[in-house]
């Protein structure tokens, strides 16, 4: 998806501990949708901590991170399938927030954004429940928040989207675009 704004990146795994700085926040009472964001700004530091002193002179990081919200509770990625069939089940019938924090940082300048993306489940009828269960047979919501994948069959539970396609996919860069394009003038 980063190749639709640049063809000049690396990508780069921060080694952070994304579940225990989640119960951090929790604890602080940081609310639902600013936990991606700080999330993605967690691990943009990580990364450009571990620059080297040249590096950081001609580099942005872009740190990101998507959550999925319902009733603000945060739906993070299924422990197995009986889970991924309750988070969906739950979803069904209702608008959940797709909520992408997004980090850049140069030595200057940090700039945060979350883009908020509202999806709509088909209801829970006998045909959404066959649904479920198929794409949860299929493995595929095991390593995505919120149990789907909007680029894949996960498509088939949803009614409707409300903004941003590419953010429900995981990076918003429409608008990672328009930010980069003030940073780097």
């Amino acid at each position: 998806m980063l190749s639709l704004v640049t063809d000049n990146f690396e990508i780069i795994t921060a080694d952070v501990d994304e579940r225990a700085a989640e119960i951090q926040m929790e604890e602080e009472g940081v609310p639902a949708l600013k936990v991606s964001e700080r999330l993605a700004q967690i691990k943009a530091e990580a990364v450009f901590a571990n620059l080297s002193d040249g590096e950081k002179d001609n580099t942005v990081v872009i740190g990101a991170d998507t959550s999925v919200i319902l009733d603000d509770v945060i739906y993070g990625k299924p422990e197995d399938r009986d889970d991924a069939v309750r988070m969906l089940s739950l979803m069904s019938g209702k608008v959940h927030v797709v909520a992408t924090g997004v980090a850049l940082i140069t030595r200057s300048e940090k700039r945060l954004f979350t883009e908020v993306t509202h999806v709509e489940f088909n209801a829970l009828d006998d045909y959404q429940n066959a649904l479920i269960s198929d794409y949860c047979d299929s493995r595929s919501p095991f390593d995505k928040a919120g149990a789907y994948g909007i680029q894949d069959k996960g498509s088939l539970l949803i009614k409707r989207i409300d903004g941003d396609y590419s953010n429900v996919v995981g990076l918003p860069v429409a608008r990672l675009a328009r930010e980069l394009s003030v940073m780097v003038k």
